[in-house]
């Protein structure tokens, strides 16, 4: 699961039926990228690590995609990780937030058509600062001026889209301390799939990796990728392992549990061996 999100939202009023809804919605959803906010922001997060009483000086690619000019709003905010690993967004200050020690450039920024620019901002680590992780995120949006609208018929709908750009902050000697707990099969949007599942018992947040062959039920032979995604301190995830696509087709890769998984998974600061069986 990416760390950098794209969060869309729509809201009008109407009398229509819940059918026209829904296909207004589509509408919008298809046009969103086209009439409504976009940008290319890279890299997709930060992971830093500095001492107390450190500043750290960072900044990120912003790129207009589109054929006019386009204004941009940032703001910082501060995140949670769901059940599935995606990213949620809060207004008010989360645990370990960095945000009282981050300054931005700037609130507003407008780009040309095509533009790209380098965007700064700053963590200020406090002198009294403990050791540990904290985080926060950059959100990118369409500024209040910009007409951010589409268009379905005769009607126009307000589009508002952001782009969150998450970073981590290790401070001091802050490291993960992930647990390996198993392999098994979990539900991951709704589709049963082999997951790794560890607790991380450190002060920063850890990322599995690696790379399993597989081989299901009928005999056949596939690679399984271990997801990279964050498990903070104190968190127990199953992280999913996913099945390699080796044309890059985009399309569902096919398989028959059980699986035979092996290979091994790797983090900072340890691995493990998988030699196993799921169904």
């Amino acid at each position: 699961m990416g760390d950098c999100s794209l969060i869309r939202s729509s809201n009008w009023k109407s009398s229509s039926s819940r059918a026209l809804a829904a296909l207004l919605l589509l509408l919008v959803a298809t046009t969103v990228g086209a009439q409504g906010f976009s940008a290319l922001v890279s890299p997709p997060r930060f992971e830093l690590k500095g001492k107390a009483g450190q500043v750290l000086a960072e900044a990120f690619d912003i790129s207009n995609p589109e054929n006019f000019v386009a204004k941009y709003e940032f703001s910082t905010s501060d995140w949670t990780l769901t059940e599935s690993g995606s990213v949620a967004f809060t207004d008010g200050l989360g645990p370990n937030s960095c945000r009282p020690w981050t300054r931005i450039e700037r609130r507003t920024v407008a780009l040309n058509a095509r533009g790209n620019r380098k965007y700064r901002f700053e963590v200020h680590i406090p002198a009294d600062a403990p050791v540990g992780e904290c985080r926060f995120a950059i959100l990118i949006g369409a500024a209040p001026e910009q007409d951010s609208t589409v268009a379905a018929g005769q009607l126009k709908f307000p589009v508002q889209g952001r782009v969150g750009l998450v970073v981590y902050v290790a401070v001091g000697d802050a490291k993960p301390k992930l647990e390996f707990r198993g392999v098994k099969v979990a539900k991951v949007n709704d589709v049963p799939t082999p997951v790794a599942v560890f607790h991380n018992g450190g002060n920063a947040h850890g990322r599995p990796e690696g790379a399993l062959d597989a081989v299901d039920k009928t005999g056949k032979q596939l690679e399984f990728v271990v997801s990279p995604s964050p498990i903070l301190p104190g968190q127990t995830r199953e992280v999913p392992i996913w099945p390699a696509d080796p044309d890059n087709s985009n399309k569902t890769v096919q398989f028959t549990y059980p699986l035979k998984l092996k290979g091994t998974i790797e983090w900072d600061g340890g691995k493990q061996a998988i030699d196993t069986t799921v169904q």
